[in-house]
């Protein structure tokens, strides 16, 4: 964690107006609402359009699988340093069929051993894109090996909306939500 505590507090139910109390309310109505989202209302027209576009990244509409997905972000919030956002997605990237050897080949990036050839290429562009906001054209071709057009852009689209929830937690100083332990590699950041 970049941080120790907030520069911008989440706000608790009781201090929410009419407008964050919407915006917040479908997630209210699942269970608990996370500092992510909490953070954010604080500039609720902000918090709208994060949330449409974030809904689709992590949605369906994007055509990357699931656990294709959870790799991108992950790299992304590994090399971004974010210790929020790597942990969210841990837990998320099990779901999606990660395994805890693929968490921690993620550290590594690329060049770990064991790596499927479409594994490396999605690693290779977000370090690529993390670097460079560019994908170099043997990436690319190593992506257009086992991926769509479509899906080419959705890893794009995917490392561009992580890059910036990262700045987002690591700039707020969004800290981690109750229960969750903080990766040791990604402590004094």
């Amino acid at each position: 964690m970049r941080l120790t505590s907030p520069r911008i507090a989440p706000l608790a139910d009781q201090d929410l107006n009419a407008d964050q109390a919407d915006i917040l309310a479908p997630m209210s109505a699942t269970g608990r609402v996370l500092n992510i989202f909490r953070t954010l209302v604080n500039a609720p027209k902000a918090a709208k359009g994060f949330l449409a576009w974030g809904n689709y990244v992590l949605s369906r509409r994007n055509d990357l699988p699931a656990r294709d997905r959870e790799i991108v972000i992950l790299r992304i919030g590994y090399l971004c340093k974010s210790g929020y956002e790597w942990t969210q997605h841990v837990a998320i990237g099990k779901r999606d069929g990660l395994t805890d050897d693929d968490i921690a080949r993620i550290k590594i990036g690329a060049d770990a051993s064991a790596w499927s050839a479409s594994d490396k290429a999605l690693l290779q562009a977000a370090d690529e894109l993390h670097k460079d906001q560019f994908i170099t054209t043997p990436t690319w071709n190593a992506l257009k090996a086992h991926f769509t057009d479509k899906q080419c852009m959705d890893v794009v689209f995917t490392a561009g909306q992580y890059t910036q929830v990262c700045m987002i937690l690591n700039s707020f100083g969004v800290q981690l939500d109750e229960g969750q332990v903080l990766d040791p590699d990604l402590q004094g950041f």
